[in-house]
């Protein structure tokens, strides 16, 4: 059983469903996957809580966080004595973290620089579970450093995928 909770935009809408391939293709079962969003304070609250509320629920599952709140904080969520693991949301976009996660292996906290990442990378989705209309990733990140904003913090630094590349996932919808 894989159970994924996305909170937040579409774009993690959309990168939920490349994290349900993942781990469902690394073969991990009894985990909840709570991907998190940090644009404002009520929404990294409810992420907490839904952290909590899943262990009392679920209490033998393994949880991992990701998201853009588990990116800005994840040594709060790694404090949190709920959570399993915490992944940031270039690792999340990995299969390898979800290969080692059900061997049991690697860190319990891998959120790397975001600011690091430079390029995206075309990860076809071509459906939304429980989404009647299909979402098409073209960018991610912002150059701009608005005082009131945490979308650089959690996403990085825009970038965008190349025009063929976008067609491509237009085509295949």
């Amino acid at each position: 059983m894989l159970e994924l909770v996305n909170f937040g935009c579409r774009l993690n809408a959309y990168e939920g469903e490349i994290v349900r391939a993942h781990a469902t293709a690394a073969g991990l079962e009894n985990t909840i996957v709570i991907n998190t969003c940090a644009v404002t304070a009520e929404a990294v609250r409810q992420a907490r809580q839904a952290i909590r509320k899943a262990r009392r629920e679920k209490p033998d599952a393994r949880i991992v966080v990701t998201g853009c709140a588990a990116q800005i904080d994840p040594s709060g969520f790694a404090a949190m004595p709920e959570v399993d693991r915490v992944l940031g949301n270039e690792e999340k976009l990995k299969p390898e973290s979800f290969t080692a996660l059900a061997r049991g292996s690697g860190p319990r906290v891998d959120v790397g620089d975001i600011m690091a990442v430079h390029q995206a990378r075309a990860q076809p989705v071509t459906t939304l579970a429980g989404h009647t209309r299909g979402f098409l990733q073209i960018q991610q990140g912002c150059d701009h450093r608005c005082t009131f904003c945490v979308i650089p913090l959690g996403r990085g630094n825009n970038r965008s995928l190349p025009a063929g590349e976008i067609v491509a996932q237009a085509r295949a919808m």
